[in-house]
């Protein structure tokens, strides 16, 4: 008898006699003995580990899609079509991808690219950029300098976003005012934007479709009712864009 089987047998024998009766009906000596065959079987074979590992995260990632999946249809407006957020590409797409970042992500700085090559590509796709400023008081308070040029110019916040995030250095409120001002928008029309519209509502409007989509870092999609956590790369979110477009869904 190979110790594989031996194994089987032993667990299946004491399942059967133990079924009927308390947990505790096993003693010590048996419960050693089990522990000892299980132990020396993964020692022999710890791919098993592996593969109970692959498990579990392909079950956690299902929980969190179906949690997020909950989610986007409870708040599908807030994402989808928020006041505060502008889209990119074409308004009227048939398929829109929402992207929570933070402008001093490096993360988000890579994938950057990834959705302009996107946009040069798909002429029938809307992005919409919905900020998440979750690193630290400079992101806070780029974030607010960006609210306000948006106000002020939406026609030049895509060049001032594209410009922001994809500089050297911190993202500050100095260096988005910077920015702002080389743009040709005047630093005092910014900072009384600023100061009457703090834009506190779309801050807390994000946090709270990121605790409820499970987002826990920068950047994060959402397309159809999938999240998409991390930079995942410009292929893997055409796949799933061309899967919206054959399916409904961005995993068919």
């Amino acid at each position: 008898m190979t110790f594989k089987t031996k194994l089987a047998a032993t667990i299946a024998l004491t399942l059967a006699v133990a079924a009927p009766l308390p947990a505790l009906a096993l003693d010590d000596a048996q419960k050693k003995e089990i522990g000892d065959f299980i132990k020396e079987y993964l020692v022999e074979n710890p791919e098993i580990l592996v593969e109970v590992q692959e498990a579990l995260q392909k079950k956690q990632e299902a929980q969190q899609q179906a949690k997020a999946q909950s989610a986007i249809t409870d708040n599908e407006k807030a994402i989808f079509s928020s006041p505060y957020d502008i889209a990119l590409g074409n308004p009227k797409g048939d398929v829109t991808i929402v992207e929570f970042f933070d402008y001093n992500c490096g993360y988000c700085k890579r994938a950057l690219s990834d959705m302009d090559d996107i946009l040069k590509e798909d002429k029938n796709l809307r992005f919409v950029l919905k900020e998440l400023p979750i690193l630290g008081p400079d992101s806070l308070a780029a974030h607010k300098v960006s609210a306000a040029v948006r106000d002020l110019s939406p026609e030049k916040y895509g060049e001032f976003h594209r410009t922001l995030l994809g500089g050297e250095g911190r993202a500050t409120e100095e260096s988005a005012i910077a920015l702002a001002a080389s743009m040709g928008l005047a630093e005092a029309d910014i900072r009384k934007t600023m100061a009457d519209k703090p834009h506190d509502d779309a801050v807390r409007e994000a946090y709270s479709l990121a605790n409820d989509l499970g987002i826990t870092g920068t950047p994060s999609y959402v397309l159809g009712q999938e999240m998409i956590f991390g930079a995942v790369g410009a292929d893997d979110l055409r796949e799933k864009i061309a899967n919206v477009r054959a399916c409904g869904k961005a995993t068919c």
